[in-house]
């Protein structure tokens, strides 16, 4: 169930991350996404601690992946760069987390 806890984390990280890329238009309403999504992330980021997954492998994969999807989808919803140099920089943030947590597996 972790690791569930920790997707839906992921999931709303992005989401408020977005929201408040969104909310430089000047419509308030955006700030609503962005709080409930940050305090909705930090929530089941806690649950996925205390279901057991080390603080380490949940906050690297929760840190990867937002870094990721966040600039993923920012080039497709603002119209944002992404180049091949930072795509190469995503591949080896996720070598780097795939590394803590094989490590983290001894």
């Amino acid at each position: 169930m972790g690791w569930v806890f920790l997707a839906g984390a992921i999931l709303s990280e992005v989401g408020a991350t977005l929201s408040l890329r969104a909310s430089i238009t000047g419509r308030r309403l955006w700030y609503i996404p962005v709080t409930a999504g940050y305090v909705t992330a930090f929530g089941l980021l806690s649950l996925t601690l205390r279901e057991g997954v080390a603080l380490g492998v949940a906050y690297g994969i929760w840190a990867a992946a937002g870094v990721a999807l966040t600039a993923v989808l920012s080039k497709f919803i603002f119209k944002e760069p992404f180049t091949l140099i930072m795509a190469g920089g995503i591949a080896l943030i996720v070598g780097g987390v795939l590394l803590v947590e094989l490590g983290a597996a001894h």
